[in-house]
Formats: C-alpha cells, structure tokens, sequence
C-alpha cells in the first residue's frame, strides 16, 4: 500500500513534540502578525506616493524570512498546520493499517483526535483509549 507521507508519528512521538511546536506557532504567529502590520504601512506610504524603502522594507523582509523559516521547520516534519491561530495541527500516522492525522490543538495537553485525510477537523475522532 503505498502512503501520502514518509513520516508517520506514533501519539507518543507527536506528544514529545508538542513543547516545540508550541514554541514555532508562537514565534510564526508574532512574524506573520509583524508581517501585516509593515506591509500595512507600505501600503499606506506606496498609496500616498511615499518612499517605502529603507526600515520598513528590511522589516518586512525579516518577517517575511521568519515566517517562511517556521513553516519549513513544519514542512520539513510533515506536519500539516490547518490553523494558525487555533494552533491547529496534524500529524501523519497510521491507525488499523490506514494513513490518517493525529489532530492536536495548542490548549490541548495530550493527543487525543484523529482524523482521516479527507474530513478535517470536522470528523475528528477520540482516539481509541483516549
């Protein structure tokens, strides 16, 4: 049978994970929010016909990089973020021999959902003991 994923996580694999990934939807929340609110400023300065050079674009640039930074870390792992800003995240695993997501959410202490590829979170299921 051949997978979607090269990387299939055990709940206790994905649970070791949880303190850092904590850590990278924080600092990918604060880039992305930075993001906005520089590429708001240059768009007001450009609208006005104002010089959107120097800081501002450097911040921009940063953010931009620390945004891209955290969701490589995530790409890298396999690890589909499907909310930022729910901290919503699944891991590849397999259950009874089928590919499916482990389904955490950040104010969650445990891995304790599932889902398969297709439903989302919407068809999230308590894990088997959990």
């Amino acid at each position: 049978m051949a997978f979607q994923f090269t990387k299939h996580y055990s709940v206790e694999e994905a649970e070791e994970m949880i303190p850092q990934l904590r850590l990278w939807l924080t600092e990918l929340r604060h880039h992305r929010e930075k993001l906005q609110i520089v590429e708001d400023r240059l768009s007001q300065l450009m609208a006005a016909g104002g010089d959107s050079g120097g800081n501002l674009v450097n911040d921009s640039v940063r953010h931009m990089a620390g945004v891209q930074k955290y969701l490589a870390y995530f790409r890298d792992l396999e690890l589909q973020i499907k909310d930022v800003d729910r901290g919503l995240v699944d891991f590849p695993a397999i259950i009874a021999g089928k590919e499916v997501f482990l389904c955490w959410e950040q104010d969650e202490d445990s891995i304790e959902f599932w889902h398969d590829l297709e439903s989302g979170f919407a068809g999230r299921a308590r894990l088997p003991g959990a």
